[in-house]
């Protein structure tokens, strides 16, 4: 293996990781958009926090699948088939999803749940 491919390996998989980062965090601004409901978003006041409305939410949301295709589909050679492609974009995917769910739960009640 030349040494060109190791380090072009390792950005594809860095590409790959946040790739999914951002295809997970377009899901709850899209849905949330498209439900007509306000959601967290970084345009909001305070950042992160505050609710922006559904029509934010719905081009943030999308904004979010353009990075993430860009990211997976045109840099390295995404491969569907490949086994350590798919883990990496559903690690990114997974680690984003895991922080939302504790980020946001504190604004929904998701972290303490009533029995």
């Amino acid at each position: 293996m030349n040494k060109g491919k190791l380090n072009m390996s390792w950005a594809s998989y860095i590409s790959y990781f946040f790739g999914g980062a951002f295809l997970a965090n377009a899901i709850p601004h899209i849905v949330s958009g498209m439900m007509g409901r306000a959601f967290q978003s970084p345009f909001a006041k305070p950042s992160g926090e505050g609710l922006s409305s559904s029509t934010v939410n719905i081009i943030w949301g999308f904004f979010n699948v353009m990075v993430a295709y860009w990211l997976i589909i045109q840099v390295g050679d995404f491969d569907l088939h490949s086994i350590p492609d798919i883990l990496t974009v559903g690690m990114g995917s997974f680690l984003i999803a895991l922080f939302s769910a504790r980020h946001f739960g504190r604004f929904h009640g998701g972290n303490s749940p009533a029995p």
